[in-house]
């Protein structure tokens, strides 16, 4: 099997030359763009892998996989393994389980119900005896098979390994432990195995290794240990001289000393994700000149040094996927010049990384590299939305105040309510120009945009138009129970006591939606957490303050008043209904049951704007993550419900106001022929 792998020196200087040779491209680009290879053109990122080469030397459409590190090697590597294990079909073994298959030098036990180690012939190459049932390997189990270059055991139950379990297999290239119950890799273990490359003991339960636990793998390449219970990483760099790929994914590792990895020249890949990271000294990597590939999404870090990176000259591929960087800056990448592919958490982030031609996530759902509303149908459906709503509403007001009606003070509430539904298609104006004011070019100004003031106030105008509306509806329906519920009370606000409530309305809306605007050390960026400058969910690092605020609001004052009100108008329906059975006459109620059953469709269009919210502040809570996406649609179409049809259910279909606009439209046309009338008997009496 030595021949099927390039030695390893080869490969390593393959990787070490591609990374000197791109580590002397020093092409700078402005934000958000990234550069044509070694040409001195730069081209805006998204215009990266679209199919198009708008590059001479085609460097636009390089590198749209990130494939950096081994497994491009590894794909060749298993590719002439599997090659060559089939170029013999006759077994040449004389000695192997019956239930086991035997192709060449190779024996095939997978699934075979072994409960220990079989016995086969001493040249045996290649032993396959995953998915079995056996527990333990004890001192000198493979000792007779000198000749052996891959032994796997994966996918069994083994949980105690005797420190000299793998003596004499002094040519084992590839060693596979993981999907047991190991816990303990014992000082030792691993001594003859002096040509092992690769060792698979992922999934497994080892707490805990030492330098003993890998002396002997001096040719040791590649190490992969995710899924077990890690705590700490030894000083590995004298013990594994040629390590190159090394994965120690989701274990329980805290902390890395700075001389960890130190003197490891030849790693190519790390993987230290899904972790309990949360700080890393700024030289622990400093000896990475040939790292491609490096992982630390997933870790609770909030903090990384302007200079971690900064030894990283050679790097390609940066993941850090999961992480908040509160002091993310464009140093922390300077010195990257050869990256390609980096992750974050968020895509507002990617703006610190200009030269990089794939950042991920490109959109957080609502917004996109190039625009503010990364979807088209919002993009046109924003203004669509925003028109009917400032339309509606401003009509309203204008027939109210033309048209006069005998109650003034309902009349008032309406045209009170109207203006507070307006400010929301105003809110969505302002998202439709700062769209197209962004156009092509949002990333580059996404975090300066959200952490604005102009973002700040619109937000805040929003909250104030979403709770101003949501206090009258409150009242108006208390109102309306009142009449019909209790009839005999005689209870009718008079004018004084309905400006002073339509009054406190506001300010208290005034006040909700400015609060989180004087503090920021409390609330943070309050209204700045998307694009869209509305906070319906809570981050996971959230300050406590804003997140109680946003709670009390959404699912306290509003939770509130949908109860109130799904209330008020449940009373109403059976108050009416039982009236009604006791009296032969219906028609002193006609009016109140025109009105309840208009109502029932305000109620209606309340829950389809409300239920919805309230899920998602719920699951947010519950740190369920939201799609971007979600949030989006929910602030174009689903938000801006009521503000949409309260002119409809309030006024325009109301059988009073068009009987009223009838009377007005007729007496025009009445109008009309007098006017002519009076005109001709001037000019005759002339």
């Amino acid at each position: 099997m030595a021949p099927l792998l390039l030695p390893l020196a080869v490969l390593t200087t393959i990787v070490a030359s591609n990374a000197i040779h791109t580590g002397l491209q020093t092409i700078s680009c402005p934000l958000g763009y990234f550069p044509c290879g070694n040409l001195s053109v730069c081209l805006p990122q998204p215009l990266h892998c679209n199919g198009i080469i708008e590059c001479e030397n085609g460097a636009d459409e390089d590198e749209c996989a990130d494939l950096h590190g081994w497994p491009n090697l590894a794909d060749w590597y298993f590719y002439q393994a599997q090659r060559t294990d089939d170029e013999s079909k006759d077994c040449l073994l004389d000695v192997y389980p019956e239930q086991c298959t035997c192709t060449g030098m190779i024996v095939d036990c997978e699934e075979a119900g072994l409960l220990t180690v079989p016995a086969v012939s001493s040249n045996v190459i290649n032993l396959k005896l995953m998915h079995n049932n056996i527990t333990t390997l004890v001192d000198d189990q493979f000792i007779r098979y000198r000749q052996l270059d891959m032994l796997a055991l994966q996918n069994n139950l083994i949980h105690s390994i005797t420190s000299k379990a793998f003596s004499g297999l002094f040519q084992l290239k590839k060693l596979f432990l993981s999907h047991n119950q190991i816990s303990v890799l014992k000082p030792g273990l691993f001594q003859d195995l002096h040509q092992l490359e690769w060792l698979i003991v992922d999934n497994n339960l080892i707490g805990s290794i030492t330098q003993k636990t890998f002396v002997g793998l001096k040719s040791l390449f590649f190490l992969y240990m995710m899924n077990n219970s890690l705590e700490h990483i030894p000083n590995i760099c004298t013990i594994l001289p040629k390590l190159n790929w090394l994965v120690l994914r989701n274990n329980k590792i805290r902390y890395i000393k700075e001389d960890t990895f130190s003197t490891m020249p030849l790693m190519v890949e790390l993987d230290l994700s899904s972790n309990q990271i949360q700080e890393l000294s700024p030289l622990v990597f400093r000896d990475f000149e040939h790292l491609q590939q490096l992982n630390l999404s997933r870790n609770p870090m909030n903090y990384i040094h302007r200079d971690q990176f900064d030894h990283l000259i050679a790097l390609k591929s940066l993941d850090l996927d999961g992480i908040n960087i509160f002091n993310i800056q464009n140093r922390m990448f300077k010195n990257l010049g050869n990256l390609s592919h980096i992750y974050f958490k968020r895509f507002e982030y990617c703006r610190y990384s200009p030269h990089v031609r794939s950042c991920k996530p490109n959109t957080d759902g609502i917004s996109s590299f190039e625009n503010l509303l990364a979807n088209i149908i919002l993009r046109v459906f924003v203004w669509v939305v925003a028109f009917i709503i400032c339309f509606g509403n401003l009509f309203v007001i204008c027939m109210r105040s033309c048209i006069t009606t005998e109650n003034r003070l309902h009349t008032l509430s309406i045209k009170s309510l109207c203006c507070a539904d307006c400010l929301m298609g105003v809110y969505l104006f302002f998202i439709g120009a700062f769209d197209m004011k962004y156009l092509g070019e949002y990333n580059k100004n996404a975090q300066q945009w959200m952490e604005s003031m102009k973002c700040q106030l619109i937000g805040a105008l929003a909250m104030l138009s979403t709770e101003v509306s949501v206090m009258l509806l409150t009242y108006m329906t208390l109102e309306k129970y009142m009449c019909i519920v209790f009839p005999f009370t005689h209870y009718r606000p008079g004018k004084r006591q309905t400006l002073s409530t339509l009054v406190s309305i506001w300010i208290a809306g005034f006040i909700i939606a400015v609060i989180p605007l004087w503090n920021n050390t409390t609330f943070g960026n309050y209204y700045g957490k998307n694009g869209v400058c509305f906070p319906l969910y809570s981050e996971q690092f959230e300050s406590l303050g804003a997140r109680g605020y946003s709670t009390g609001i959404f699912l306290g004052l509003n939770l509130l008043a949908f109860i109130i009100i799904v209330f008020s108008y449940t009373s109403m329906f059976y108050s009416i209904h039982r009236t009604g059975t006791q009296s032969a006459e219906r028609s002193l109620f006609s009016r109140e049951v025109a009105i309840a059953k208009r109502f029932f469709f305000i109620v209606f269009t309340d829950a389809l704007c409300w239920i919805p919210i309230f899920l998602m502040k719920l699951l947010s809570l519950l740190e369920v993550e939201i799609p971007g996406t979600v949030t989006s649609w929910v602030v174009i179409f689903i938000l801006p419900i009521n503000s949409a049809l309260n002119p409809i259910l309030y006024t325009i279909t109301t059988a009073s106001f068009q009987e009223k606009l009838k009377q007005c439209l007729q007496n025009q046309e009445l109008l009309g022929p007098k006017k002519s009338l009076t005109s001709t008997t001037q000019m005759s009496s002339v």
